[in-house]
């Protein structure tokens, strides 16, 4: 049976990245070229910046996928790209590059939703994914429980009502002065703190609610390095880090466990870039364990954002005939659609 190759292109951020997939799982190549050294000095991804980057990177960056996966230009079956949501200079280079090479290859095009690519990143390294499928989406954009229950088939069960668990991680990892992306350089202070030394609120919402906000628990972390210094008060940022990221897991773990005992749900799906966080992993799995449920992360390096997982959904895309016109273009705000 002859493969179906997919080249997946994504750069909704500050990542430029490009994918050869063969058949939605055989990961042929994945090249990231990441702008972190870049965006570090000023605290934070500046867009323009990130834009120009992407246009310098693109076209070497799909030249070295396609040659680690050993595959030409006419080889491939169908062209999958980003086209939201995201930052809109930076979607409209891999949007225009990925409409260029389907228009001169006679090729499908395939539009992608960056959290969809999120979600099919699982389905990459596990083979036994079973439909409906529950899935957390953290990232620095997003916090949502969302069930699979086919391509493009998907229901809303909760989403975040203002800072997507990432953002906040971001947010506060700045105000305690450490490097961009804060996220990791959490955790890892947080490994030599003390997650009981100061209480944080968690924020549960109404009884049954299962949308998530943290909002107010990154103020709660801001007030309290605020009123600390006022007073002249020694910070330990261990114990700060590691008390701020409980806040957020307990949270996260709450929330999908009530998810899946709602469902009934036998499998878990947790994808984005947070879901790369070994303590929060840790703590869903042993949960996970005590209910007899199965947990499905992609590695780290396909938790944050790759051309790999945008080509796993795009050839599920083009399995389901949902191949993009011409006309695709960028959306910043590109909304999923959910199903009633």
């Amino acid at each position: 049976m002859v493969e179906k190759l997919i080249l997946g292109i994504e750069t909704s951020c500050d990542e430029t990245s490009a994918a050869v997939v063969a058949d939605g799982r055989k990961i042929r190549s994945n090249i990231i070229s990441s702008q972190i050294d870049t965006h570090r000095r000023f605290g934070g991804v500046v867009p323009e910046i990130a834009s120009r980057k992407h246009v310098e990177n693109i076209a070497a960056v799909i030249q070295r996928a396609l040659e680690e996966a050993n595959v030409t230009w006419h080889d491939l079956d169908a062209i999958a790209v980003t086209h939201g949501p995201g930052l809109v200079g930076a979607l409209l280079v891999g949007v225009s590059a990925a409409k260029a090479m389907a228009y001169s290859l006679k090729i499908p095009l395939l539009g992608i939703h960056h959290l969809m690519g999120h979600i099919y990143a699982v389905f990459l390294e596990h083979d036994a994914v079973q439909l409906p499928l529950l899935c957390l989406v953290v990232s620095g954009g997003h916090t949502s429980l969302i069930l699979l229950e086919g391509y493009g088939q998907m229901r809303l069960l909760g989403q975040t009502r203002d800072d997507a668990a990432g953002e906040a991680f971001d947010k506060v990892a700045r105000a305690l002065g450490l490097p961009y992306p804060g996220g990791p350089e959490i955790e890892k202070l947080a490994k030599e703190g003390d997650s009981a030394a100061v209480e944080f609120p968690r924020a549960w919402l109404e009884e049954g609610s299962l949308d998530f906000s943290f909002s107010g628990l990154k103020s709660a972390v801001l007030n309290y390095l605020h009123r600390a210094r006022q007073k002249g008060e020694e910070i330990n940022k261990h114990d700060v880090a590691a008390s701020f990221q409980q806040a957020v897991i307990d949270v996260l773990v709450g929330k999908t466990f009530a998810a899946v005992d709602k469902l009934g749900a036998r499998q878990l799906a947790v994808a984005g870039g947070v879901a790369a966080n070994g303590t929060l992993k840790t703590a869903l799995v042993r949960e996970a364990e005590r209910r007899g449920v199965r947990v499905l992360t992609p590695s780290p390096v396909y938790c944050t954002d790759n051309g790999a997982m945008i080509a796993c959904a795009g050839y599920y895309a083009l399995q389901e005939g949902r191949v993009a016109s011409l006309d695709l273009n960028a959306v910043p705000n590109l909304p999923l659609h959910f199903l009633d």
